[in-house]
């Protein structure tokens, strides 16, 4: 059973006010157990998706509204309400999504008979260019972790996959000794959608990867207790998290002198676009990433096209 989680922006001091947002509770998990095992999202965009809808439950419950008497009028004064308490377009955007997905399964269900969110706009974004490390910055950045101590080899071995391959974070910490052949120089990760491609290690990642494996894991993990699955761990010897590597990346990104708005997915953005910019095909850069649709990849050509027109001012005398 999926665990029942609080219904946030109410004042449970009140009976009355519980007991009508907890008439919503069976349809949201339903859904939630849809995303989860049917759609097989990722358990962090469940948990957001579920706290969307718990705002959504409450502005209705107070307004004594039940699920099958919603109509489009209540949704967009719902969202109207966000946009007026200064909630992003990116926010918004995204409990949209949540409202269509939810109403949607809600009527394939029975739950309710019309779909209140079917003709709903979404909010006008902005679209954001990724932040990309130059080529200059990305080679100081993974070649940063210095010395042969096992901490440094796993370092290397972690930025040099995250560069290399284009990982998300989540695929980097989920992978498998199982999953690795270092002798055909092949790796399968499992990314969104539990879907699974299987990528190609190049020179520099392979040689990081086998001196952290050789070198440097064994002696990093607890002796005496179980070995974690993945390869790569904390020096605890357990499974290395999101925060850990966050850490790791900040403190190298210093010693590389490259501190600019980084995060883990500009290693990605930074592999998409270099690969984009030597020359490859963006359907092979698609397959690469993950993307199931190509729509998702052609932002890094803008990125490419950004820094060709960047090129030019700074070099053509008349640009």
């Amino acid at each position: 059973m999926m665990r029942r989680r609080p219904i946030r922006g109410r004042d449970t001091a009140d009976p009355e006010g519980v007991d009508r947002i907890e008439s919503y509770r069976p349809a949201l998990d339903s859904w939630l157990a849809h995303l989860s095992f049917e759609r097989r999202l990722a358990a962090r965009s469940v948990s957001a998706y579920g706290t969307d809808l718990e705002g959504h439950f409450g502005w209705l419950a107070d307004r004594g509204c039940p699920l099958t008497e919603v109509g489009t009028g209540e949704i967009e004064a719902w969202l109207t309400s966000l946009y007026k308490a200064g909630y992003r377009a990116s926010s918004r955007a995204r409990r949209v999504a949540a409202l269509r997905s939810f109403y949607g399964f809600a009527v394939r269900g029975g739950l309710v008979r019309r779909d209140p969110a079917e003709s709903l706009p979404g909010p006008r974004q902005g679209r954001r260019l990724p932040r990309v490390l130059t080529v200059d910055e990305a080679r100081r950045l993974v070649t940063a972790p210095a010395g042969d101590a096992p901490p440094a080899r796993r370092d290397r071995a972690m930025l040099e996959l995250m560069y290399g391959l284009g990982l998300r974070v989540s695929e980097l910490l989920e992978l498998t000794l199982d999953r690795l052949d270092l002798e055909s120089l092949f790796i399968r990760v499992v990314g969104k959608g539990s879907r699974e491609r299987v990528l190609p290690l190049g020179g520099a990642s392979a040689h990081a990867l086998s001196a952290w494996l050789v070198d440097g894991r064994e002696a990093m993990l607890r002796k005496g207790g179980p070995a974690p699955p993945t390869i790569f761990i904390n020096q605890r010897g357990g499974r290395l998290s999101r925060m850990g590597f966050w850490k790791i990346l900040k403190g190298h990104a210093r010693d590389a002198g490259v501190e600019r708005d980084l995060h883990p997915h500009t290693l990605r953005h930074s592999f998409a676009t270099h690969m984009l910019e030597g020359g490859a095909d963006l359907r092979v850069v698609q397959e690469l990433l993950g993307h199931a649709s190509i729509t998702t990849t052609q932002i890094y050509t803008q990125v490419d096209r950004d820094y060709l027109r960047e090129v030019h001012r700074s070099f053509h005398p008349r640009a």
